[in-house]
């Protein structure tokens, strides 16, 4: 039976609430009137490149295109090809083809790459990224098939904080698909030579992944695309660097983070392989990122002139623009979306006609039904599980009912809590004020009703924050009754499946440094008002998100107890990390079990653990599988103060809790570029009529509220990071 063990429901970071969307400008455009749309509008679509003439040819010879168009449509130029990623297969992040009909007005056709090729080598749960063509060139009178260079997540990783990014190539003509990178290795962002010769890739080999969220200092290694004559022949060629693009055979651009005392820049640097020799692109006084080679002397890139921070209603300097740069013209740029969209982030040019024009993605507002109202959908994706159903929530921090008819979130602000059931999806309770609402949970007894959230300050730990209860949730009456007292800081709060007592994480015994325990509410409906607190877990460390099991005999959490003591107190700037799943024994405290740890010596994330409703598995957000784009690239501006990273599972014993110590086989459960989180498990299918709130899955249904920071040019305001929850994580 398909999803016979509910399904799982989460939150994604750093995903736009607005379409992402790929659009063109002439080489200079001097109004918006200029910007041509090159999709169908439908869906996220974003990280495109152009398809040669001779390679689309090939593509049309596939069975499922041949019908579509003929090879005197791409002589004459009435027809163009596309290879993006768009996420309007089960909202996964995989690549498609799009044949574009230059005719008046424009027509666009889609086809995914199962749909043109193998369903067995373009199927299953993964994410695709970074296609472009090789090959086409002649050995002798051979003239050499043409291939599709991409990224792929398919192939499954066990090693812990461990990419599992892949370039594989796929001929056009025969659908055979080979791997590229060699095994053990793993490599993002491949670019091919002019003579489709080469492939270019930045690459962990023979350093992994450390943990860094921002400047990944991989590689750059290149290698021959057919490796028939003479073998892959890979070797590095750049050491730190990302994102290469030739500008010939020759000619390498690509970008790096530098480092000047107190201060940063991105810069664009050009390789020459022959020599040796790398120069500066762009300036130290501005970001510069993602170029696109035109040629050996002009590249565009994405720059950010002005730096940001995150309270910032930005100018337009602080936007992300695409620009051309000249190495032999020195201090000038051509600047390209300042002209047509100055309030819009521009995303990862592309380039088109040999630089007559320059491709890119970004928001696409005109995408709105009503203008500055941003819609907030419920996706369902594609599971990995057969038995286990998956959707995204576009509100923060999930939560179900134990009975499954209803589902809780809190706005992207943190200001109001939204209930999905049978009446239909609404705010039930608003904070006005500077202190937020955060971490909604349902009462396990579903006869009662209530609604636990915490409010006050959220990521400060030596600021107050107190568990509140709403009882009577569903009906909307607003009131509140406060739980705890004192000025702790207390949350992530968890009742047993009796819905009497609850567990909670506080500092309340943390000292000066804060330290965060969990304690048991021995009446959770008066909390501290009228009944006794029970300390759980006692140790100088941070144990939180915590859940009561299903059986009411367990607590998992997540914890940082396992971090060394000579742990620097920052990781890549950010969380140390450290933390990890463990069960407690409820009866006998005494009794903790390690589940799963991300890295076996370095600091990871394991965090926010839930059990699945029949006691056998628990989800978790975690770093496992590191990162799956360079970061850089997306849509973000200030790192989140947890780096998550997909929702996984684990397979334990409900029965003895010993059997469940550090187990080793995790499952992936989503393959994205954004960050997964918070995930919650609930008995019903996203197929089942029984739980009302899956209407809103199959209608699409929307809701508000308005988002004052759109532009009506294309663009977002600075606080559409906002609405992504930038940062917005707390322990």
């Amino acid at each position: 039976m398909g999803e016979n063990r509910g399904s799982i429901a989460f939150f994604a970071t750093y995903r736009p609430p607005v379409p992402l969307d790929i659009f063109s400008c002439p080489v200079p455009p001097s109004s918006k009137e200029d910007e041509l749309h090159l999709t169908d509008g439908n869906f996220f679509n974003y990280d495109c490149q152009v398809i040669p003439p001779a390679a689309l040819k090939t593509i049309l010879r596939r069975p499922k295109l041949a019908s579509e168009a003929t090879e005197a449509d791409v002589d004459s130029g009435r027809l163009t090809g596309l290879i993006f990623v768009s996420e309007r297969e089960n909202n996964l992040e995989i690549l498609h083809i799009a044949l574009r009909f230059n005719d008046n007005p424009p027509k666009v056709k889609v086809f995914s790459l199962a749909d043109v090729y193998d369903a067995n080598t373009f199927g299953g749960v993964r994410l695709e990224d970074s296609g472009c063509i090789g090959g086409g060139y002649k050995v002798g009178t051979q003239t050499i098939d043409h291939f599709l260079i991409y990224v792929s997540t398919k192939e499954p990783v066990q090693e812990r904080r461990s990419p599992w990014t892949v370039v594989y190539k796929t001929n056009l003509r025969t659908g055979e698909t080979e791997r590229l990178t060699p095994p053990g290795t793993f490599d993002l962002s491949p670019s091919v030579s002019p003579s489709g010769k080469k492939v270019a890739v930045a690459s962990f080999q023979g350093k992994g992944w450390t943990g860094e969220i921002e400047d990944l200092k991989t590689d750059i290694y290149v290698m021959n695309v057919d490796q028939s004559e003479l073998g892959l022949e890979r070797k590095r060629v750049i050491v730190n660097g990302g994102w290469p693009t030739w500008g010939s055979d020759n000619i390498l651009f690509f970008h790096r983070k530098e480092y000047y005392g107190t201060t940063t820049a991105w810069r664009v640097f050009r390789f020459n392989i022959s020599t040796g020799e790398t120069i500066p692109v762009t300036p130290k006084e501005f970001d510069a990122v993602t170029p696109a080679a035109i040629s050996e002397n002009k590249v565009a890139v994405a720059t950010i002139r002005m730096k940001s921070k995150f309270s910032d209603v930005r100018v337009d300097a602080q936007y992300r623009h695409i620009e051309i740069f000249d190495t032999t013209v020195q201090g000038q740029s051509v600047k390209i979306t300042q002209n047509t969209s100055p309030k819009a982030d521009h995303y990862n040019p592309f380039v088109i006609d040999g630089g007559k024009r320059i491709g890119y993605h970004r928001c696409n507002i005109s995408s709105l039904q009503n203008e500055g109202e941003v819609p907030k959908r419920f996706h369902k994706l594609d599971s990995p599980h057969q038995n286990v159903g998956l959707f995204r929530v576009s509100g923060v921090f999930p939560t179900f009912s134990t009975d499954g008819s209803k589902l809780a979130f809190v706005d992207n602000e943190f200001k109001a809590v939204w209930i999905a059931d049978k009446q239909g999806l609404r705010i039930v309770y608003e904070r006005e004020g500077p202190d937020n609402c955060f971490a909604p949970v349902w009462n396990q007894n579903p006869e009662k009703d209530i609604l636990y959230v915490c409010m006050g300050p959220s990521f400060n730990a030596g600021k107050q924050l107190d568990i509140v209860a709403i009882p009577d949730a569903s009906s909307g009456n607003g009131q509140r009754r406060r739980l705890t007292k004192g000025k702790f800081n207390n949350a992530f709060p968890s009742t047993d499946p009796t819905g009497e007592r609850l567990v909670f994480r506080s500092t309340r015994d943390g000292g000066d440094k804060k330290y965060k325990n969990l304690y048991i509410m021995e009446k959770a409906d008066v909390g501290e008002y009228g009944g006794k607190i029970t300390r759980l877990t006692n140790g100088p460390w941070v144990d939180t998100h915590c859940q009561w099991s299903p059986r009411g005999d367990w607590v998992v959490f997540s914890s940082t107890r396992d971090k060394p003591k000579d742990a620097p107190p920052l990781d890549n700037g950010l969380d140390p990390g450290y933390y990890a799943a463990f069960l407690v024994n409820v009866n006998n405290p005494s009794v903790v079990v390690r589940v799963v740890q991300s890295g076996y010596d370095i600091a990871g994330h394991v965090n926010h653990p839930v059990f699945c409703p029949d006691g056998k598995s628990i989800a978790f957000t975690s770093d496992l599988a590191a990162v799956s784009a360079d970061p850089i690239s997306l849509p973000l501006f200030i790192h989140s103060v947890r780096p998550y990273g997909d929702i996984f599972t684990v397979d334990i014993d409900p029965d003895d809790i010993t059997k469940n110590e550090n187990v080793q086989k995790f499952h992936r459960v989503t393959h994205s570029r954004y960050e997964y989180s918070t995930p919650c498990w609930t008995i019903f299918s996203t197929n089942d009529p029984n739980a009302q709130w899956n209407l809103l899955l199959q209608e699409a249904f929307e809701f508000e509220p308005a988002c004052p920071y759109t532009y009506p040019d294309g663009g977002e305001g600075w606080h559409m990071t906002g609405h992504l929850c930038i940062g917005r994580r707390c322990c």
